[in-house]
This record gives C-alpha cells, sequence and structure tokens, in this order.
C-alpha cells in the first residue's frame, strides 16, 4: 500500500501553489490552522481559500490524483 501525503495548498486568482507536503494529516492541519488565522493571509485579500490534499507518494498535490480533504475559504470584504 503506498503512503499518503498530505499538501497545504493556497487559492488565489493566478491558481493554486503548494505550501508544503507533510507526512500526517496531524501536521498538514496545524499549518492548515495556522494560516487561517495569518494576519498577512487575512490583510491580504487576493488569498481565497485553502486546502489540504491527500496524494500517494509520488503523486502531485497540484493533479487530478489529489484527493481534497479540507477546504477553507477567507471572508470577501
Amino acid at each position: 500500500m503506498p503512503s499518503m501525503t498530505y499538501s497545504v495548498l493556497t487559492h488565489d486568482a493566478w491558481g493554486s501553489a503548494n505550501v508544503g507536503s507533510f507526512p500526517s494529516l496531524e501536521q498538514a492541519r496545524e499549518v492548515f490552522q495556522a494560516l487561517q488565522k495569518d494576519r498577512w493571509f487575512l490583510a491580504d485579500g487576493t488569498v481565497r481559500g485553502l486546502s489540504i490534499v491527500e496524494t500517494s507518494s509520488g503523486a502531485q498535490a497540484l493533479t487530478a490524483d489529489a484527493r481534497t480533504v479540507e477546504s477553507f475559504s477567507f471572508p470577501h470584504s
């Protein structure tokens, strides 16, 4: 059985970016929750949301092979 990786992604008008990949869902959730409260992300206005995606080893987080585990949308100003 392939090992799973959890990646935290940010989403804005230009697309998505991988913030980081983690070996456990708990580690990814720590970063995910910290970014939800981050002053820059809250004040910036261009970051629309965050997500945690699960991939098997070797798969890329920004592909159709990734499965969304959790998502968050920043409130619009």
